[in-house]
């Protein structure tokens, strides 16, 4: 799989790179946070939300909105399923790590998404992007095998458990996206190879990507 930088032009669709903020002190925390054998996320983790960056991110690139701020981290390198959020996420990395990204406009009438329109990114240490809130994107990817570190910073309250009902995933034959949500905030397609759980709708199309090919 072609592997292109964040700082490379085709990323500028997808996202940008964080360059007014100062994530010195955020890195160094995440850096102490464990890396496991899976993958691992956690919304809010209370040494990252202590740290300078919880203040100037949400000041700065969410305009005041109340934020979390967790990780993901592990090793990983199969892309699994694409969400979405109705607003941007932050990516901040205290390791190298790949993101596959892909577009929300380019989800079929009938929820589903060819994998092929993807593209892979290198996020490097130390380097932080806000990933555009139309940008299809999943957990992080290992670079070489190695395990990954990534603060994830979105507005509070996110990828928490849904609290109303919703739609179920056999809605999705109606074109409801409703049926797609799958936390607060978070909206899931996934691929069939992807091991999940009941209740998520498998819409994408094609291979399940691997960075390593």
């Amino acid at each position: 799989m072609k592997i292109l930088s964040v700082n490379d032009k085709e990323f500028k669709k997808y996202g940008r790179v964080i360059n007014n903020v100062d994530l010195t002190e955020l890195i160094e925390a995440l850096s102490k946070t464990e890396v496991t054998d899976g993958v691992v996320y956690e919304p809010s983790v209370a040494s990252l939300e202590a740290t300078g960056a919880y203040d100037a991110l949400s000041t700065v690139v969410y305009g005041e909105m109340p934020i979390q701020i967790g990780f993901c981290n592990g090793h990983n390198n199969l892309l699994n399923a694409v969400e979405y959020h109705r607003d941007s996420e932050l990516n901040i990395a205290a390791t190298d790590a790949i993101l596959v990204v892909g577009m929300q406009q380019d989800i079929e009438e009938d929820l589903t998404y060819d994998t092929g329109k993807m593209e892979a990114f290198l996020l490097p240490a130390g380097v932080g992007v806000e990933i555009y809130g139309t940008t299809l994107h999943y957990a992080p990817c290992s670079v070489d095998g190695k395990g990954f570190q990534v603060a994830i910073v979105l507005p509070k309250g996110t990828n928490y458990p849904l609290k109303a009902k919703h739609a179920e995933v056999s809605a999705v034959a109606a074109k409801n996206e409703d049926a797609l949500l799958a936390a607060v905030n978070k909206w899931l397609i996934g691929h069939a190879e992807g091991g999940h759980e009941r209740g998520v709708h498998i819409g994408l199309k094609g291979k399940n990507l691997n960075v390593n090919e």
